[in-house]
């Protein structure tokens, strides 16, 4: 009896997913969640999101979006036909058939795994967990969190995994800003708990993505996700330490890199820059690090990598303290213009970005520092201090003794900006057709 209640349930679901009358749940709208409960709507699923972020759902909920990576144009539609919905509340997933977890994942300033918003998330799905649902946590996390955190608390009412509750993890693998990769055309890794669990995963994910590699268990998955995110930790660390010994050497990085780049085997450039950002590559491969200590295991590469890249903030401001003193000035009441504060070029996300350190370690030294970027109309440095957007004007930028690159947002018009700075420290190497110019001055 008990065999046919567990093949029920599974069929049961598989049958929900094949003819789209699942409902889709996603705790956290935010560049995660919202891409994945727009693409399930956008087959026909009927989704649920829950975020506790109460201008989110708000805005969810009135047909608009508030990530760059989703239009306003292309979420409307799927509010107004009633196939998405946003509440604060987790009550709202007792209808749902499957949910998906996006929280946050961030880093405690000793490096040590905040888990509080999966953990929080847990407890409330597991106060309205019904059997028959499978619960997928998408959030990068250390390897070994679904089975030893997310598993033991859902289990309640005598549920089993892979009979009565099915449970997986698949790493997100969203880039915000990437024009190319999206939900659709980016292979989904899938670790189950169960082969029940493994197969009502799979059939899930078949529905929004092109495919879907199954890998063996939940903690493979997790660490899948963290191999990938530690590569470019590492392979970034070490193109930031050749950037300071070709510095040293008075060799230019760029030149090397590029000329390094067209071996057509056994070589993948990567580019220094001013410091990580992000939500990924500065966090993730902390993870790792934390869980191998409680293993008595030291990650060699990942703590070598990120020293290098925190250490490269205080090189920019090196780079501007020496292009300052090259025009007899200090950086005691000079005016640096920042240009970009997001952690890449073309989007709004500004967390863990170099630019905020930067911004502050110039300050400590004097420094009276503005920003613009396009996509970023207020900051909050140390203190909770707001600073504002300044609009990119000639007078501003040639008010400043120093113009600082940190983002290349690609509706910079780079040559103006050039036309109108005394000085420009370049460190993503935008006007690189200007490396003749004596006033840039590149990393």
């Amino acid at each position: 009896m008990t065999e046919m209640v567990s093949v029920s349930y599974e069929t049961r679901l598989q049958q929900k997913l094949r003819d789209k009358t699942a409902v889709i749940g996603v705790v956290g709208l935010g560049y995660v969640g919202l891409p994945l409960a727009v693409a399930f709507a956008e087959v026909g699923f009927r989704v649920v999101g829950v975020d506790l972020a109460p201008q989110k759902v708000q805005m969810l909920n009135a047909q608009q979006s508030y990530i760059p990576d989703i239009a306003t144009a292309q979420l409307a539609p799927l509010v107004a036909a009633g196939l998405l919905r946003a509440e604060t509340d987790y009550a709202a997933l007792r209808e749902a058939d499957v949910i998906s977890v996006c929280v946050p994942t961030p880093l405690r300033k000793t490096k040590d795994p905040d888990m509080s918003y999966i953990i929080q998330s847990t407890e409330e799905i597991a106060k309205i967990v019904q059997p028959g649902m499978l619960i997928i946590l998408e959030s990068t996390t250390y390897p070994g969190t679904t089975e030893e955190i997310l598993a033991p608390s859902l289990q309640t009412n005598g549920l089993a995994v892979g009979r009565d509750l099915f449970i997986a993890f698949s790493p997100e693998r969203i880039d915000p800003g990437n024009q190319q990769f999206h939900v659709r055309n980016t292979p989904k890794v899938v670790g189950g708990m169960t082969p029940a669990c493994q197969a009502v995963a799979v059939a899930y994910y078949q529905n929004i993505v092109d495919e879907v590699v199954v890998v063996s268990s939940p903690t493979a998955a997790e660490m899948v996700k963290l191999l990938e995110n530690t590569f470019r930790a590492v392979n970034i660390g070490l193109v930031n330490e050749m950037a300071l010994m070709c510095d040293r050497l008075q060799v230019d990085v760029w030149e090397v890199i590029r000329a390094a780049a067209s071996k057509p085997f056994g070589f993948m450039p990567f580019y220094p820059g001013p410091g990580l950002g992000g939500h990924c590559i500065p966090v993730d491969p902390h993870y790792l690090s934390w869980k191998l200590k409680t293993l008595n295991y030291t990650a060699r590469f990942i703590e070598l990598a990120s020293e290098i890249n925190t250490s490269m903030p205080y090189y920019v401001v090196d780079k501007v303290t020496m292009a300052l003193n090259d025009h007899s000035k200090p950086v005691r009441g000079s005016h640096i213009a920042v240009l970009g504060v997001a952690y890449k070029r073309d989007i709004d996300d500004v967390r863990e970005s170099p630019a905020l350190d930067i911004i502050q370690l110039l300050e400590e030294k004097g420094a009276l520092v503005g920003y613009h970027d396009p996509y970023v109309p207020s900051v909050r440095l140390e203190g909770e201090r707001i600073m504002d957007n300044t609009p990119l004007t000639d007078a501003w930028l040639h008010k400043a003794d120093c113009v600082v690159i940190v983002t290349d947002h690609s509706s910079f018009d780079y040559p103006a900006i050039l036309e109108q700075s005394q000085v420009v420290v370049d460190t993503r190497n935008a006007l690189k057709a200007f490396r003749d110019d004596p006033r840039v001055v590149s990393i």
